[in-house]
């Protein structure tokens, strides 16, 4: 995340984009939220509409996996330390139920498994808002130093 603050942890990060309104343009994109944070525990929630439907007339499968790979992410992101970045190296996406502009509020809850020193590993679920399983992930995630900026740049 280029617009984390600097000088602090994942959590702290997280926390402080939560305490100024800020989220990732992915959230505004397709409209979720990050509504919970722990060390190790993110939820996000939305409410998928007719903008995220497929050609047959139903959400996009797109749509679950990007807020799975977000609570796999951000659960991560919320463990590192200072310095230290991630990306997404794998996502296992399994369907379980499809989603529609009828689904209601959907949840998508992620934990991290493990966390090394290079390699995470993370889990998440996806709900509709009857509470129905709808998706579920696991992912792969790699750790890794952020270059330092020059005392120059902002």
């Amino acid at each position: 995340m280029t617009d984390a603050p600097e000088g602090l942890d994942g959590l702290a990060q997280l926390n402080a984009m939560r305490a100024e309104g800020r989220q990732p343009p992915i959230g505004e994109t397709l409209n979720f939220q990050l509504v919970a944070l722990d060390r190790g525990h993110a939820v996000f929630e939305g409410e998928p509409d007719r903008s995220v439907y497929n050609p047959i007339g139903s959400v996009h499968g797109g749509y679950a996996a990007t807020l799975l790979d977000s609570a796999c992410g951000v659960a991560v992101h919320s463990q590192l330390g200072v310095g230290q970045g991630y990306t997404t190296l794998e996502l296992k996406v399994a369907y379980h139920r499809g989603l529609s502009d009828r689904s209601g509020r959907v949840r998508a809850e992620g934990r991290v498994v493990s966390m090394g020193r290079r390699v995470a590993f993370a889990e998440a679920t996806l709900h509709d808002g009857q509470g129905r399983l709808c998706a579920s992930a696991t992912s792969t995630l790699l750790v890794f130093d952020l270059p330092k900026r020059d005392a120059g740049e902002s």
